[in-house]
């Protein structure tokens, strides 16, 4: 895949790159590591990255733009959702890896989470294959990630779902993820943010129905807003022995900032998730609480972000302080 564009951010290197139906973005990046951002009672501030030898995340595009609508994200100003042909998918983890093309990572974790809905393209589900034959022998860990906002208007939603949990139970032996955005327990407020295009809790459920996951559980992601989160109403659904909560800040996309919707206080700290997380556990949920540095988020690498939106990152950084190692 020809790359178009290489912007160079603090946590690594925003790419677009000619596909075969117009640009696409994609991401390589390293990270500070989870003892920085996970569930830390502190804040989270630029450091020193992991090296690429212990980590690398890539983070594809299943989609040129979105059709989802969602009112917190930028993607769908590129454009309706088409969905990325399988060449495309792998093109981006290939001219992401050449990147660095010495490095030899420990742990490569890809998502499928730049632009679009993975769940309407079902090359999403063959590139995973692909990923574990012809990618997976060269590192020692490789974890997929899809994440999803379970659309309704999707009838091969359910086969699709359940297809990708075989593939993360039997392919990957459970090291693979899959990551439903939640973001309330109110299913009013649910069809406001997601555009009336989600499914709600209670479908979502059904869909799930006889999924158990080996290895890691399914994530559920709420990004913090003031949306309910209210574990009384999860628990009717989700039972917290096969999922895992997620807590995240709303990030500062353009959508976001537009129309209100933020994190109150400062993101990059644990208050504004502290009452959620203790709520959660109380009721029987494991809970991940991720906290975004301000570069992070002003680099323009976190989710509802695209450079292809006219969304230029605030920060940028050289090529040679981002974790190489």
């Amino acid at each position: 895949m020809k790359i178009i564009k290489n912007i160079a951010v603090p946590t690594g290197n925003i790419l677009i790159g000619q596909g075969s139906r117009g640009l696409i973005e994609f991401l390589s990046l390293a990270d500070y590591g989870k003892d920085v951002n996970l569930n830390q009672h502190r804040k989270v501030e630029h450091q020193p990255l992991m090296p690429l030898t212990e980590k690398w995340v890539i983070t594809i595009s299943t989609q040129y733009g979105c059709s989802m609508g969602c009112s917190f994200c930028d993607v769908p100003k590129v454009g309706p959702g088409k969905n990325a042909t399988f060449f495309d998918l792998t093109g981006q983890i290939i001219s992401a890896i050449n990147l660095h093309s010495s490095v030899k990572t420990k742990r490569l974790n890809i998502h499928f989470a730049r632009m679009g809905e993975p769940t309407w393209n079902p090359d999403v589900l063959d590139c995973a294959k692909w990923i574990k034959e012809h990618i997976g022998p060269e590192h020692l860990i490789v974890h997929p990630v899809i994440s999803s906002m379970m659309p309704r208007h999707n009838i091969w939603l359910k086969t699709f779902i359940h297809s990708w949990m075989r593939i993360k139970n039997r392919v990957y032996a459970g090291d693979a993820g899959l990551q439903i955005s939640i973001n309330s327990t109110n299913d009013y407020e649910r069809d406001t943010m997601f555009n009336g295009n989600s499914c709600s809790l209670l479908d979502i459920s059904r869909i799930m129905e006889g999924i158990i996951p080996h290895g890691r559980k399914i994530t559920l992601n709420f990004a913090v807003a003031d949306w309910e989160i209210d574990p009384e109403v999860l628990l009717k659904y989700f039972n917290p022995e096969l999922y895992v909560v997620k807590l995240t800040p709303m990030h500062k996309t353009n959508a976001a900032t537009k129309k209100g919707i933020k994190t109150q206080g400062d993101y990059t700290e644990s208050y504004p998730y502290e009452k959620h997380e203790e709520n959660l556990k109380q009721a029987g949920y494991d809970v991940l609480v991720f906290i975004a540095s301000r570069e992070e988020d002003e680099g323009r690498i976190t989710c509802g972000n695209a450079i292809l939106s006219d969304r230029m990152p605030i920060n940028t950084a050289s090529d040679t302080k981002q974790g190489k190692g």
